[in-house]
């Protein structure tokens, strides 16, 4: 069985030093579509509120940064965990959570404790969920929380875990905005250190069921938190406290995302969809509490 579950669960926590720079920062953010125009900043190169995620010295850090922070992506972690072997080409990410704790450096060194809290059997499908906590020398920086779906590995009777799903508001949303996804987008994306072939190369592509490769689905989850927080957070990442979210769907690069958003005291719902493919589903369950 390439996934033992009880061995996976049992193991010690694996420890990882981080470090990162201001550089490191910048490429995340370009990644993300950090300077390229928007429905708000039709002229975004010079924008004074855009330099803050692109230029070294009036630079903040958006917090989505934390799951490639130090090249210690996730992802990877979960897959190198004792008791998992898995196909790389059966993997997706299935969901992701960022739980800040104060505002991140722009530059720092931290130290990265993982673990897998649970592995969920589906069926058809196994889930491992992948905890990292990070700290520095003055504390607790970030917690992520990151679900990887494993298909043909389910099956082996452990418990399927939970399945509740959240409700959209019953009114329109507050805020509609787009962003549309550069053709390039996934490769610049992955030079934070997500080398998955899925995202660039297309005979890769397509054994792994796709017709051509599709973008990574933690840079749409980047794309959607910068969006939050330059439309309804005045722009200031440090009011940022946790973002969740389930990937319910690809995005090809090309495309255009259609975001929804809904305000509540705290926190705001989140629905993303690909405006060229009928709205399908791209995130779901997607909340940002904020202060």
């Amino acid at each position: 069985m390439p996934i033992d579950a009880a061995k996976a669960t049992s193991a010690e926590p694996r420890t990882t030093e981080l470090a990162w720079d201001h550089k490191d920062v910048q490429l995340y953010h370009l990644g993300i579509g950090a300077g390229a125009a928007t429905p708000e900043k039709p002229h975004p190169a010079t924008d004074p509120d855009e330099l803050r995620y692109t230029l070294e010295s009036a630079l903040h850090v958006l917090p989505a940064f934390a799951t490639v922070a130090g090249g210690g992506m996730a992802l990877a972690g979960g897959l190198s965990a004792p008791g998992i072997d898995v196909d790389l080409a059966a993997v997706l990410h299935g969901g992701q959570t960022v739980t800040v704790h104060r505002a991140l450096p722009v530059s720092g060194r931290a130290t990265q404790t993982s673990s897998v809290p649970a592995v969920y059997d589906k069926g058809k499908a196994a889930v491992i969920v992948l905890r990292s906590e990070v700290a520095d020398d003055d504390g607790p920086l970030w917690t992520c929380d990151t679900q990887i779906f494993v298909r043909g590995e389910g099956g082996f009777g452990g418990d399927r875990g939970p399945s509740a799903r959240l409700d959209l508001p019953d009114r329109a949303p507050d805020l509609r905005t787009e962003r549309h996804i550069r053709p390039d987008q996934a490769l610049l994306y992955r030079l934070s250190g997500d080398w998955n072939p899925l995202h660039a190369d297309p005979g890769f592509a397509k054994l792994a069921g796709f017709d051509r490769p599709i973008l990574h689905g933690l840079c749409t989850y980047g794309v959607t938190l910068k969006a939050v927080v330059d439309t309804l957070l005045g722009g200031d990442v440090a009011r940022v406290r946790s973002y969740t979210t389930r990937f319910a769907g690809v995005v090809f690069p090309g495309e255009t995302l259609r975001i929804g958003l809904w305000q509540e005291p705290g926190r705001i719902q989140v629905s993303v969809t690909a405006a060229d493919r009928d709205d399908a589903p791209v995130l779901a369950d997607t909340v940002v509490e904020h202060s």
